[in-house]
């Protein structure tokens, strides 16, 4: 399967295995515009699969509502560029529902799809990561897929969370991405990461797309006789830092690259962290490697994005220090 192809299937497994579950967004019904809910109205209805106005607001008030009253509601704005309007909804209710309540009422059962990233052509609308914003509220899960098998697995297991979970999917690999996807239900476990290469002189650390250019940028730092250890955070809200720590004590050094800018962005608490709890064990301080502090460019996205040569710069001035 490719990533839109196993994100359908979860989808698909999760409206067969529970009736309460609906998807709805713009275009939806249609398939969507990365043809990810291909086929689900026909197979289970109109009533359940739908198109909804063009207001993200309004999309999240009612997914809140269906949520708090038993439904399992999958939202899925159509650009992550978008979801700003619906800001107040996620992080004033969803965010909050259960704990103004007292547990008494909650919206445990919402499910967010976002596609967000680098696309190649998106310019400064349909391009950016807004997942720090959401990192800094408590009260909701975060999620990024690198990839098919873990789109469907991380998918499913938001949508049969007990906390609101937003899912950033990184919508160039939605076709690029493909490899062998086990066709049974199955979960990823949220807050947990993944080592994807093993190595002893550098960690680097993403999540999404940018795993793939880590991975480039291991094989470059090869040819330069540095072996980089490789992490995929999958989960950015709970993370893994148990993981993260274990790997920066084994190497004694840490890149941490992503897409979004660098000020305020997730590298800037995972670098915060390591240096407090690893601090004796860094043999240089920790990198970032991010997009620049300025609106997504659309004619010099390459430039713009923390490419494996970028990357590998940071990897030798790490190893040099």
């Amino acid at each position: 399967m490719n990533m839109f192809q196993a994100i359908n299937n979860a989808m698909e497994l999760a409206l067969s295995s529970d009736d309460k579950a609906l998807l709805f967004g713009e275009d939806v019904a249609f398939g969507g515009v990365f043809r990810c809910s291909m086929n689900l109205r026909e197979q289970f209805g109109r009533e359940r699969v739908f198109n909804t106005p063009l207001s993200e607001q309004g999309i999240l008030g009612f997914a809140i509502g269906l949520a708090s009253v038993g439904y399992t509601p999958i939202a899925e704005i159509q650009f992550a560029d978008y979801v700003y309007p619906a800001f107040d909804q996620i992080v004033n209710e969803a965010a909050k529902y259960r704990y103004r309540a007292g547990s008494t009422w909650h919206c445990g059962s919402l499910t967010i799809r976002m596609p967000s990233g680098a696309v190649g052509h998106g310019g400064l609308y349909h391009s950016q990561s807004p997942e720090a914003f959401f990192t800094h509220c408590p009260g909701l899960n975060i999620v990024v897929p690198r990839g098919p098998s873990q789109a469907k697995g991380l998918l499913l297991a938001a949508i049969r969370s007990p906390d609101p979970t937003l899912v950033f999917e990184p919508k160039v690999l939605y076709r690029q991405a493909v490899e062998e996807v086990a066709v049974d239900d199955f979960e990823l476990p949220i807050g947990k990461a993944e080592v994807v290469r093993e190595g002893t002189d550098v960690t680097l650390i993403g999540w999404g797309n940018q795993v793939h250019r880590l991975l480039q940028t291991a094989d470059l730092a090869t040819k330069e006789g540095v072996s980089c250890e490789v992490i995929d955070l999958q989960s950015l809200a709970p993370w893994d830092e148990e993981a993260v720590l274990t790997s920066v004590e084994k190497t004694g050094r840490c890149v941490i690259a992503h897409e979004a800018p660098k000020t305020s962005g997730f590298g800037a608490e995972l670098a915060a962290t390591v240096q407090d709890k690893g601090f004796l064990k860094l043999e240089a301080p920790v990198q970032r490697v991010c997009g620049w502090d300025t609106p997504f460019p659309l004619a010099f996205e390459e430039f713009y994005l923390p490419t494996p040569l970028r990357v590998l710069d940071a990897v030798k001035k790490v190893t040099s220090f």
